[in-house]
């Protein structure tokens, strides 16, 4: 499969210009998303309120400060299976992703990231986030507030992976119905099932491929 961009680059949305602020289009991005139930709808007017209040989004030094700041998720699907990932600060079994860096698109975060830590390239421009969550976590170093963004990308169980071994001990495939919600992100069980109801639509998901 031959990605649409070139392997070496960062594709940004298409309707991101250079000259856009920022900001307004996290903002953009979060306002597209419909909320899934009545929680949702509250973490997306926190969260827009959020925005409009001139704090700083993103983290700016490890571990935690700000100690509320922007993370995009990308959830590798294939069908009724979830790869999930077991982090090894959190100890948990969270989907991959990663912090959004100071002017960089949550988009750009999830290419960026999934190259990094599953060592895989999009083939296809990155759909808008499926999901928004608001969760506090608490890991081995610091805890803060994690303003979640989840991208959906779809993907092959047999494809090979390039996993980050300093930041996972390991990556597993799940059934939905057998995910270890327990010991995951709090919010991943109303994530599946938002997921599959968005299924049932023609709309279709990003894919992952290995770089060429």
């Amino acid at each position: 499969m031959t990605s649409t961009y070139p392997s070496t680059q960062t594709p940004p949305p298409a309707e991101l210009k250079p000259s856009e602020d920022m900001r307004s289009t996290i903002r953009a991005e979060v306002a597209s998303i419909e909320p899934f139930d009545a929680l949702e709808r509250a973490h997306r007017e926190d969260v827009l309120a959020w925005i409009e209040s001139d704090a700083e989004l993103c983290r700016i030094q490890k571990p935690a400060t700000p100690p509320k700041h922007l993370v995009s998720y990308f959830v590798l699907v294939d069908q009724d299976h979830i790869l999930l990932v077991d982090h090894k600060n959190a100890q948990l079994w969270l989907p991959t992703g990663g912090h959004v860096e100071p002017g960089e698109h949550p988009r750009a975060t999830v290419v960026r990231e999934l190259r990094e830590e599953l060592g895989l390239e999009l083939s296809e421009a990155l759909e808008a986030p499926l999901m928004l969550t608001i969760s506090e976590t608490v890991g081995i170093t610091s805890g803060h507030i994690d303003v979640s963004l989840w991208y959906v990308i779809d993907a092959d169980r047999r494809i090979g992976l390039e996993l980050d071994r300093e930041e996972f001990h390991g990556a597993r495939w799940f059934l939905f119905s057998e995910a270890p919600v327990a010991r995951s992100d709090p919010h991943l069980s109303r994530f599946l099932v938002k997921l599959a109801l968005k299924s049932r639509s023609i709309r279709p998901h990003a894919r992952a491929r290995a770089p060429l």
